[in-house]
Formats: structure tokens, C-alpha cells, sequence
């Protein structure tokens, strides 16, 4: 009786989605096409739970969507006024109004449009500004740049849906929706796959600015590290939220870091007070919304490898590119910010970072 049930909700299912018999074999003659996250959760409700909360369905949502969400709106501007909310998962938001247009401005006042998540402020973007929504194809599903979508004139490019949606990563799943056992879905676990959008421009360079890596480098990052050849999905569930879509711990690969043996006096007492791996491998080094202090930003570093030459430096002369492993101060000063306050108030903020340098050849024990 059950299977008899399921038969007809499929048939019902694709006949409400892909009309008669005879407009969907017109369908099957083409290419597939997108029908959307909700259809995905009839078969995959626990991956579709864990990813309507994730950063990837936040990218983009219509203000309909937004306004169901504890959500500020710039001073003065009411959500009859908005089409689109950029953000809102971790780090921030931006608006756009009803041409398409990201708005710059306060009502009757500059700047203040930008609203950062983690210390609840509004800051500036692009104040005075005239900036058109052109954040295809990382914000949204199925994106062309050709037209505008909604037809508004700010609106760069068009897609099928909002923000990033299991087809994005999927591939058009119209298809599987009609037959699931015989359809083809994409299912590609390669770094390259994350790296089409978690990265800035070339992926053999690591962007920087302001005295931080640029946001989105994750990839970038990845493959100057010597993590290259892991890939991100042998430590990420790409479904879930980043703080929770570890798989696996550090020591599961590193054996011979795990446990006291591995640490030196100071790396032990760091070990007592719950330190992890990460604090110190994986330190802020880069920033999309807020910078904490001058050593943390809001967004952990992919890079790992931390070097211990006291010559070697983070950044480029020019500030505009990172160079390849971390330097103690990143891996330091972040936390011990009393250290850098006591140094800053001799103005002699440089011997906060040699410091950190020689400090973090006091954690580990060489392995045997």
C-alpha cells in the first residue's frame, strides 16, 4: 500500500512540476532544469535542515524572506523600501533597494548602511556611492550575467534562485526529482568544487588589505598550505553551519601530536587551559566585517603551517598579498592582547611581535 502511496506522489509530483506526459518528454529531449531547495528536503530532510541554517541560503534572500529574521534595516528605511538582503548568517548585511541598487546611505545622512553581526554596529559602505548589486555567481543559484534580474537596473546578471542552494552545488535536479535512481546528479568532493566560490581572484595568489587576509580565500589559502592534497570536505560537512561541520580532529591525521608527550612546558599549559589546535594554527588572520584587535580579525585562517623564522612575514612589503605560513604574532597576539596593550603603551609595538616569535618555538616537541 505504502509503495502504491509513493507511486502516485511521485507521478503527482512530476506532473504538478513538469506538466502532461507529452510537455515532459519535450523536458527530457533537453537540458535539465532548477526547481529549488524545497524539493530537495521531500528525500533529504536532514541534509536540507542542516543547510537551511547554514551561511549558503543567506547570501541572498528577497526582503519577504529577510523580515522573518530578527533583522535591522538602515536608519530611516522601512522594508516596503527593500528588495534584497545581502548577509545575515555570521559576519554582516547590506541592503538593496527597489531598483537594485546596494544602498549606501542612511536617510537624510551618509554612510552607516553597513550592519555587522558580531558587534552590532553600523559602519560604512561605500558612503555617497551609486553601487550596483554585481556579486554573481557566489551569491546566488544558477547565475547568468545576462539581463537583470527582476528586471531592475541595479541588479547585475540573472538566476534561477536566491542565495546558495543545493542545485548550485548539485547541479540542476529537475531531472532527479522525476526519477532519482536513474538520474544525474553531481556529486564532485573536490576542493576546485568550494574553491568556485571561496576564493578572490587568482588562486595562486592569497589577497590581502588593511593588514588582513581578504575574505573569501578559503580556497586560496587551502592550496598554500600543506593541507593541499586533503581537500575540504575531508574535514568539512559542506551542509552544515562551519562551527559545526567538522568531521574529524586534528590528531585523527596528526597521531603524533596527541597528548602531553607532544609539548613542550608552555605548549602543555596551553594544552590544560583547552587550547586547541586551531587557536593556533588556525588563528583570525583574515577579516570580512570587524577587526577585534590588530592581530584578530573574524575569520580563521586556512593556511596552518606557522613559521618560526624570525625574518619570514605574513604579508608582501605592499600589503596587497599574503606570503605563505603564518607568524607567531598571528598565532599569539590575538589572545594575548595584553601582551601587544604593554608594548603599545612603551611604543614599542615591534617587540610584542618578537615576543610572540619566540614564544612559539616553546609549544611543541619535534616528533619522533
Amino acid at each position: 500500500m505504502r509503495t502504491t502511496i509513493g507511486i502516485v506522489l511521485v507521478l503527482g509530483l512530476c506532473v504538478a512540476l513538469f506538466g502532461s506526459a507529452g510537455e515532459q518528454d519535450v523536458l527530457a529531449q533537453g537540458a535539465p532544469t532548477y526547481v529549488g531547495s524545497d524539493e530537495c528536503a521531500r528525500c533529504h530532510a536532514s541534509y536540507y535542515n542542516d543547510f537551511r541554517v547554514s551561511g549558503h541560503p543567506f547570501k541572498l534572500r528577497k526582503a519577504a524572506v529577510a523580515k522573518l529574521w530578527p533583522t535591522p534595516l538602515p536608519k530611516g528605511f522601512t522594508w516596503d523600501e527593500i528588495s534584497y538582503v545581502i548577509g545575515g548568517y555570521d559576519w554582516k548585511m547590506r541592503f538593496i533597494d527597489k531598483e537594485g541598487y546596494i544602498i549606501t546611505d542612511e536617510k537624510n545622512g551618509t554612510g552607516k548602511t553597513q550592519y555587522n553581526m558580531a558587534t552590532n554596529e553600523w559602519v560604512d559602505y561605500h558612503p555617497g556611492e551609486k553601487k550596483p548589486y554585481a556579486c554573481g555567481p557566489c551569491h546566488m543559484t544558477a547565475y547568468s550575467s545576462e539581463g537583470n534580474q527582476d528586471g531592475l537596473p541595479g541588479m547585475t546578471g540573472t538566476w534561477a534562485f536566491d542565495g546558495i542552494q543545493c542545485e548550485e552545488c548539485h547541479g540542476a535536479g529537475s531531472d532527479h526529482v522525476g526519477g532519482p535512481s536513474s538520474s544525474n546528479i553531481t556529486i564532485d568532493t573536490s576542493s576546485a568544487s568550494c574553491g568556485k566560490c571561496h576564493i578572490r581572484g587568482d588562486a595562486n595568489l592569497i589577497p590581502a588589505s588593511g593588514g588582513f587576509i581578504k575574505h573569501h580565500e578559503q580556497y586560496n589559502e587551502l592550496l598554500q598550505s600543506p593541507h593541499s592534497g586533503i581537500g575540504c570536505v575531508g574535514c568539512h560537512d559542506p551542509h552544515k553551519k562551519s562551527q559545526f561541520s567538522i568531521k574529524q580532529e586534528c590528531t585523527d591525521c596528526h597521531t603524533d601530536y596527541e597528548g602531553e608527550a607532544a609539548y613542550k612546558s608552555l605548549g602543555k599549559k596551553h594544552l590544560k587551559r583547552g587550547i586547541e589546535c586551531k587557536d593556533c594554527h588556525m588563528p583570525f588572520a583574515a577579516k570580512s566585517a570587524v577587526k577585534f584587535n590588530t592581530f584578530k580579525g573574524d575569520i580563521r585562517s586556512h593556511l596552518f603551517a606557522i613559521s618560526t623564522d624570525k625574518k619570514h612575514e605574513l604579508f608582501s612589503e605592499d600589503g596587497l598579498t599574503a606570503t605563505g605560513p603564518l607568524t607567531g604574532e598571528w598565532s599569539c597576539l590575538g589572545c594575548h592582547t595584553d601582551i601587544q596593550d604593554k608594548f603599545d603603551l612603551k611604543g614599542k609595538p615591534e617587540k610584542a611581535i618578537q615576543w610572540a616569535r619566540k614564544n612559539i618555538k616553546k609549544i611543541h616537541k619535534h616528533p619522533k
